[in-house]
Order: structure tokens, then sequence, then C-alpha cells
């Protein structure tokens, strides 16, 4: 096997397991907090990526996205949600949705933060500085790619169901019936530099946190 996939795959996969697991729970624990405790109950409020593997989205997309030699990019299985056990359904739908993409945001900036950290503090000479920058950057950028992709209004991603959770029944069922279309969406967005123009304000952003960062270390 190529020694240079290998070198990939390992300063890639912490960073990615960490973004698919942790924006799971975050749904699962965001749940909770409305009344809705299914994925709790069902072990999903977890960091263990077993309980989150899904075959395709762990494991066969993210390493054809490795051996491209590009960033690793998947999806976990997604935790299952009652909304009719929310105290409050509008505000619930919102919030949980938001939760997902959220901790991949918080995880984004604490990954800038910590390079940031190693950049400043840890000498050059330390034997796995590279390979430790290089991870936390690429942490950074999977998440950032996964937030902006998850925040995208097309069902079913979960910036759909945090539009959907503004609008009346009638308006809500015909905007997700988009859904039968999101294959096609998401060829689209592989294959079209689409995708691309929308993460550079969000790579921009990640740059610049992990700057300001480093200036705050001085």
């Amino acid at each position: 096997m190529d020694s240079n996939f290998i070198q990939h795959l390992a300063v890639s996969l912490p960073g990615f397991l960490f973004a698919i697991v942790f924006h799971e729970a975050a749904h699962a624990w965001m749940a909770t907090k409305f009344g809705d405790d299914t994925a709790k109950s069902q072990g999903r409020l977890s960091l263990n990526p077993v309980v989150h593997y899904d075959l395709v989205g762990t494991v066969i997309f993210p390493l054809i996205g490795a051996l491209m030699g590009g960033v690793m990019f998947g999806w976990a299985k997604p935790v299952p949600i009652d909304t009719r056990r929310f105290r409050n359904v509008r505000s619930g739908i919102f919030w949980v949705s938001f939760a997902g993409p959220g901790a991949n945001i918080l995880l984004s900036l604490v990954s800038a933060l910590l390079m940031a950290l190693v950049y400043a503090k840890v000498p050059q000479t330390f034997e796995f500085y590279e390979i430790i920058l290089l991870m936390l950057k690429n942490s950074m950028f999977i998440n950032i790619i996964l937030a902006v992709f998850n925040l995208i209004p097309f069902p079913p991603l979960d910036g759909s169901k945090m539009v959907s959770s503004m609008l009346d029944y009638e308006a809500a069922r015909k905007y997700e019936d988009l859904q039968r279309y999101s294959f096609v969406f998401i060829l689209i967005l592989w294959f079209t530099p689409i995708f691309s123009y929308l993460l550079r304000p969000a790579i921009y952003f990640g740059n610049q946190m992990f700057g300001l960062f480093l200036h705050l270390l001085g």
C-alpha cells in the first residue's frame, strides 16, 4: 500500500472520527434537552465511534476521498429523533438540527486553538511537531467542511430542517419533497465548483481564527 496514502490516512482519521461522532452525539444531546431521549435510550448519546458506525459513510466514502488525496469526508449513522416528544416542536427541530454542525464549528475552533498552541509553544525539534500540526490542520478543515455541508438548506441536510422548522405544515411538506432530488443535488455539488465556492468564506474564517489565536498567544 502506498506510504503517502498511509500517512494521509493517519493524519486525517482522528479528526474525521471526532468530527462525525461529535456531530451525531450533539444531535442526541440536544434532543434530550428538548425532552426526547430516544437516541440516549438506544446508546447513541456516546462518543464511542462504534455506536455511530455506518459502512458507506464512515468507511467506504472517506477511504475513497483519502485515496484520491483529498480531505476525508463522510458521515455517521443518523441518531433517531422523535420530534413528537419535544416540549417545543419548532424550537426543538431547529436546535437539534443545528447541534450537529454547531459541534463541528466548535471542534474547528478548538483545532485552530490547539494548532496555534503547538505552533507557538512546542519546539520544532520535537519529533512529532509536524505530524501533530498536520493532524490539527486536517481536523480544522474536516470540521469546517462538514459544518458548511450540513448547513446547506437542501433536504435532508440539517440546514433544511432548520428552515423547515420555521415554515407552516403545508409549506414544510412541499419543501421536504425536494429530498427526492437529493442524490442529483449531491452529484452537482461533487462535480462542480459550487461547494468550493461555499467553502471559501468558511475556510478563510478558519485561517483567520488560527491567526487570531496565534496572535493572542504571542
